[in-house]
């Protein structure tokens, strides 16, 4: 099952060099990929070296990066064991995972949502811990930038649950508009109006399962999704319930949808304060529940950080730029309301 392990102190230099033996050849071809690219990424992402052998290799480099690198190679092989695919993706949550937990294998690598379509798994400790939290909490909230797989791993929570026959429903929910949800004043009907809004949670859904039986579930009011502004006056009950988008949300419409909540029901709201909408002088309905709402019992807050970004590369260095750039500006409003109020 797992990988043989021998370790080397450090030598003169101050590297240190690890080993490890595989036990069955044919997983070892796919865990070190096609021309040992996969190899390749991990040397690349962790400035170690890495030789094999036949089933055999060595890690050599910094101590932390061997561990990093030894972790990730164990649990990439333990997920080829369980008869799951390993590729770029794949290599890079491993690495990420590892690097969140030491050096040691996660508990997250035990995770695995088997949708229709696909098989998912944690790409970092906090989406591990997120995906825990929708398990034993009936509110949860999942905060931090675009790319963390926040809603996109809520939804194939809720796909889960349905396909397990836990839940009757899946109700996923978006504010329609930045304030207001003022959806007369757009073109076409009611569909045509509120689709571009709600396509994201679409796409995620037909990633989950073949299309007929999206289309299905949707005309039979198995799955429902639909701007916020539809669930006033309803009560949620026997239903995974998705919102997305939740610092587009006033104070009165985030209490109205969390007060929806009924029996045998899950919600997952979704949301990053960095980007909200609402015209200046209205509070994010998002930030009011953080601060209304911590401690109570039952509810769990997930944090995602820049580091929790699963898609491509690019988007780290985008939410590190404007994160830079949104400082800088807020250093200089600071100094300049410092120095208008020294004037007065």
């Amino acid at each position: 099952m797992s990988a043989q392990t021998t370790f080397d102190p450090a030598d003169a230099g101050g590297s240190t060099t690890r080993s490890l033996e595989f036990d069955d050849n044919s997983l070892v071809i796919q865990l070190f990929g096609s021309h040992n690219s996969h190899l390749a990424r991990i040397e690349q992402r962790l400035d170690v070296a890495i030789n094999t052998r036949g089933n055999e290799l060595t890690v050599v480099g910094a101590a932390d990066a061997v561990e990093i690198a030894c972790a990730g190679l164990n649990s990439l092989y333990a997920r080829l064991n369980r008869g799951l695919n390993v590729g770029r993706d794949e290599v890079d949550a491993a690495v990420r995972m590892s690097v969140g937990n030491g050096g040691k294998v996660s508990d997250g690598d035990e995770i695995v949502i088997r949708t229709r379509k696909r098989h998912i798994s944690p790409r970092s400790t906090t989406q591990a811990e997120y995906l825990s939290a929708i398990d034993d909490f009936e509110l949860v909230f999942g905060l931090g930038p675009a790319g963390t797989g926040k809603t996109y791993l809520a939804v194939a929570k809720a796909v889960e649950r349905m396909m397990h026959g836990e839940v009757d429903r899946i109700i996923l929910s978006r504010p329609a508009l930045e304030a207001g949800e003022q959806l007369g004043f757009l073109p076409g009907d009611l569909r045509e109006k509120v689709d571009p809004y709600l396509r994201p949670l679409y796409d995620a859904l037909h990633d989950m399962l073949p299309g007929n039986v999206v289309a299905k579930r949707l005309e039979k009011g198995e799955i429902e999704v639909a701007p916020l502004a539809f669930m006033r006056g309803r009560t949620l009950s026997n239903a995974f319930v998705i919102l997305d988008e939740a610092q587009n949300t006033t104070a009165v419409q985030m209490k109205m949808i969390l007060t929806r909540l009924g029996e045998n029901s899950r919600m997952v709201v979704t949301g990053d304060l960095t980007q909200v909408d609402l015209p200046r002088g209205i509070r994010s309905g998002l930030r009011d529940a953080l601060e209304t709402l911590e401690g109570i019992e039952g509810i769990s807050f997930v944090h995602f950080g820049k580091a929790d970004v699963v898609r491509h590369p690019l988007v780290m260095r985008m939410v590190d730029a404007y994160e830079e750039v949104e400082a800088r500006r807020h250093a200089a409003a600071r100094y300049e309301k410092d120095n208008h109020d020294k004037g007065s």
